[in-house]
């Protein structure tokens, strides 16, 4: 309810730093600089003085930061009635969806226990998944939305709510239907020598991380960092220059020119994680229906 962008100036007051304002918003400092202008603009009024040695906050920011607060507590106090009084009448649970994280596993599960909530029923709702907003999406989780379905080790996700591990997923590589690995049923580490590898920059997963560091003891290897969060543009990216995606065989169909080739890594530590990402402190009845699935399992 509230403009997003006061948020990220409330925290670069309070970190007094725009870069540790984007880490500890998991952004990046440019992004966190860009928000904090385009408010600025947006009210007509420097919030903000900026030194070599940081910020610190104008006459106007220290106004604009007090009633912000308030703004964010009482938005957060709104949306939580009204939840509350939505979920008396029409008791939905609404599900996220995505082109990377569609909800199809979590249909499949509602029907096993679906009998122990007759008064409930599912409304999916579209969210943007784009590595510029699903942040963004993420900490909405609980007012926009009660459950995601992804696949998921990766800390920004893990800060912003609860994760119910379900399963796996294999790390695969897609490349352009005209690359010269497209053909092959499965490759090998060795056979990825000689070509550019698109993976997420390092830091953000744990398994990623180490398909890095096994890449790099290949020669001929050469790494190309992506977004943190795979958006189709990272897709697009891979189709346009030939280079190796490292995916998931469960984004096999998120783009049709290309192809998921399975990679023998020789472990299984790189399989990463999927589930149900809920939101942190959730009122009663998502707790019973995470229970209830995890008791299933």
């Amino acid at each position: 309810m509230y403009n997003h962008q006061l948020e990220t100036f409330i925290c670069v007051a309070d970190c007094g730093s725009f870069n540790k304002a984007a880490d500890k918003l998991y952004i990046s400092a440019p992004a966190v600089l860009k928000q904090v202008n385009e408010l600025e603009s947006h009210l007509s009024m420097q919030l903000l003085h900026r030194t070599k040695r940081g910020v610190s906050l104008t006459k106007a920011g220290t106004v604009i930061y007090d009633h912000a607060k308030q703004i964010m507590k009482f938005s957060d106090a709104a949306i939580k009635e009204a939840r509350g009084a939505m979920d008396v009448q029409s008791k939905v649970l609404r599900i996220g969806s995505s082109m990377l994280n569609p909800p199809r596993v979590f249909f499949d599960l509602w029907d096993k226990i679906r009998d122990a909530f007759p008064e409930y029923r599912l409304q999916v709702i579209p969210f943007h998944d784009d590595s510029e907003h699903v942040l963004e999406e993420l900490d909405t989780i609980g007012k926009k939305f009660d459950f995601i379905i992804a696949a998921c080790n990766s800390k920004p996700w893990l800060a912003r709510c609860n994760f119910l591990q379900l399963g796996y997923y294999r790390h695969c590589i897609a490349v352009s239907r005209s690359h010269p690995l497209a053909s092959r049923s499965s490759v090998s580490r060795e056979d990825l020598s000689g070509y550019t590898v698109m993976m997420t920059k390092e830091g953000y997963s744990e398994q990623v991380d180490g398909i890095r560091r096994a890449l790099l003891e290949i020669p001929g290897i050469r790494i190309e960092d992506t977004n943190p969060f795979y958006d189709m543009e990272v897709f697009n990216r891979c189709n346009r220059t030939g280079a190796v995606l490292i995916t998931l065989e469960h984004w096999k169909d998120v783009h049709p020119s290309l192809i998921t080739i399975p990679v023998d890594w020789g472990t299984d530590e790189f399989d990463l994680p999927h589930g149900i990402l809920y939101q942190k402190d959730p009122p009663e009845i998502i707790q019973d229906i995470i229970d209830e699935i995890e008791y299933m399992l």
